[in-house]
């Protein structure tokens, strides 16, 4: 069974935007494809995540 994500593909997607690699996101249609990203990129795009749901937490955008 897949396990699913708590946090949706396009938010991702934007963060990745945001850090200069959501190029390196295959998409296809709803379907997004992480495998092109290295670990290094992985860890950022995770920092971004938390770092985005601490500011959501607090109250800013």
């Amino acid at each position: 069974m897949a396990r699913r994500s708590i946090v949706s593909d396009e938010v991702k997607y934007e963060i990745a935007k945001e850090l200069g690699f959501a190029d390196r996101i295959q998409r296809n249609g709803d379907r997004y494809d992480y495998s092109k990203l290295t670990t290094r990129e992985a860890g950022l795009l995770v920092r971004g995540l938390i770092e985005k749901a601490e500011r959501l937490m607090a109250g800013q955008k």
